[in-house]
Parts: C-alpha cells; structure tokens; sequence
C-alpha cells in the first residue's frame, strides 16, 4: 500500500490551510503592532500639537491636525458616546469566535488589523476624558484639509480598521476562506478523505 504523504509539521493541514496556532499567533502579533503604533502616534500628537495650528505636509494633501472626537467620522454619533465601546466590544467577540477555526494566513492579517484598530479607539473611548466608556478619541491626520472639512481627521486605528475590512473585502471576493480553502477550488474535506482511501484501496 502507497502511504499517502503528510503535511509539513508546523506549516499547513491537509485542507491546504496554515495550522491554526500559527494563525492565531500572527492575528495576535498583527493587532499587538496596530495598536501599539497607534497609541505612540496619539502620544506624540498630543505631546507636539496641543495648542498648535495645524502642519502641513507634502504640498498640503496631509495636515497634522489634533482633534479629540466624540462620535465617528464627521462626529457622527457625538452625543452617543457610549454606544461605540459596546459595539468594539462586540467585535472584539467577533474576531476571537472566527479565531476558532482559522487557518489563513491573509485572514489572519486582516482580521489582526481589524482587532488592532479596534482596540486602539477602545482605549480612548474607557480611558480618556471627560470620562469611562465616554472618552473622547484622539485624532491628528486631515486630508487635503487642516480641519477636516474634505475627509475626516483620522488616526492610525481608523486606517488600522479600514485596511483590515478592505482586505476583508478583497478576499471574499476571490474566494479564500477562513478556513484555508478557497471556494470552488477546494472541496468538502470529507469528500477529499473518502476519495483519498477509495485510491488508496485501488493501489493496494
């Protein structure tokens, strides 16, 4: 009988996915890095642009501009504070339930940029004045504009987010699973066991 060849130890399973460990590590080590760069870019905002005008940059397409906002973008919300840590909260859950049985790589940074954004704007909203659960989140980056008036000032958790669902976005569409597979290409592991063994037989 043809033994039939095993996956590298360590590196992927059967279903053409990376072990679940080593994604999860990634997730984690993805979030670790958005987040801390996140809070070190709203410390040094704080610490150079407290009371003072806006900077301009490359030519005026980015101004270093220090906001605190209540809401989400354009203050959406503001007088909701409360209701923004509830729902990081919930995705938060989100992400460490889709954890359970991941095994790609790609999602793994995604959902990492995703869970590192969140919990950037997270700990402005518990930890920041006036007070918990209704902090006010730290913004500095404007677009075109010193106050925000074309694009909303942001920070690093909003781009943390928004690069994280795009990428999201782009591998549901090509069809990459969570899992490791990808729709249309890999199929049910079950029936790829029962072939497997039906030529295993026949070799026999």
């Amino acid at each position: 009988m043809t033994a039939v060849p095993s996956a590298e130890p360590g590196r992927t399973d059967p279903g053409g996915g990376t072990r679940r460990p080593r994604a999860v590590a990634i997730l984690a080590g993805v979030a670790l890095v958005a987040l801390l760069a996140d809070l070190v870019t709203k410390h040094l905002a704080l610490a150079a642009l407290t009371d003072r005008e806006p900077v301009r940059l490359l030519g005026g397409f980015v101004y270093l501009s220090l906001t605190r906002n209540s809401g989400a973008a354009w203050s959406i919300g503001a007088d909701h504070t409360w209701v923004f840590p509830l729902i990081t909260i919930g995705v938060v859950g989100w992400i460490v339930w889709m954890a359970l049985r991941l095994r790609s790589l790609p999602w793994a940074v995604s959902l990492g940029l995703v869970l590192g954004g969140a919990l950037g704007n997270l700990v402005d909203r518990i930890f920041r004045a006036p007070s918990p659960f209704h902090g006010h989140v730290v913004d500095m980056i404007s677009l075109f504009d010193p106050y925000g008036q074309v694009w909303p000032v942001f920070n690093l958790a909003d781009s943390s987010l928004v690069c994280g669902v795009l990428l999201a976005v782009l591998l549901e569409l090509t069809g990459r699973q969570r899992d490791g597979r990808r729709a249309g290409r890999d199929s049910d592991p079950a029936t790829t066991d029962a072939t497997s063994g039906a030529e295993q037989r026949e070799r026999a």
